[in-house]
């Protein structure tokens, strides 16, 4: 059974310039260093393949800071298993995919919180995120860099919830894109 929510198709070719990381579980205990790192990584990679006309600095930061947002949720909720990032670069559009294993429960909560997001402002719901963890600050996870990659960053999100057979895991495919300036 797989169920989509949001923007979950890529269109960057197969002649995009691409890049694939693999961070396996076994031989690596995944942690927070290995978000920032990747993410720096792969945005200093594509940044200098954007161009000359591209900001340099920009894209670094902007590539950077979505693909840290998604890992750290990849590290955050994964269960089990590997994470495996693959990013392309085409025509100054930057795509980026990121695969992960969470638990039903972890999966199921995930989708209620995406429909509650998805369709409305982007940046009304940043503001009632920021009011509402300023009002609560013991409220728990703060929900704001979705919302942020969304309104700061025009980014076009999705999301695609495979169901695993019979242990009850979920593989979760997220996929983010936004177009370089």
């Amino acid at each position: 059974m797989a169920d989509t929510l949001g923007l979950t198709q890529l269109e960057n070719s197969e002649h995009a310039r691409q890049y694939r990381v693999l961070l396996v579980a076994d031989k690596l205990d995944i942690g927070w260093h290995h978000c920032g790192t990747t993410s720096d990584f792969l945005g200093e990679y594509f940044a200098r393949a954007a161009g000359p006309s591209i900001d340099m600095v920009d894209a670094r930061h902007s590539i950077g800071y979505i693909l840290n947002e998604i890992l750290e949720n990849a590290v955050k909720f994964r269960e089990t298993g590997d994470i495996e990032v693959t990013c392309s670069l085409e025509d100054h559009r930057f795509e980026a995919r990121i695969q992960n294993v969470i638990g039903a429960e972890a999966a199921q909560k995930f989708r209620t919180y995406l429909d509650g997001i998805l369709g409305r402002d982007p940046g009304e719901l940043l503001l009632e995120r920021i009011e509402a963890n300023a009002l609560d600050p013991e409220s728990g996870g703060s929900g704001l860099g979705l919302l942020t990659l969304m309104n700061d960053y025009d980014a076009r999100l999705g999301w695609r919830f495979d169901a695993e057979h019979a242990n009850g895991r979920v593989q979760l495919t997220t996929v983010a894109a936004f177009a370089l300036s």
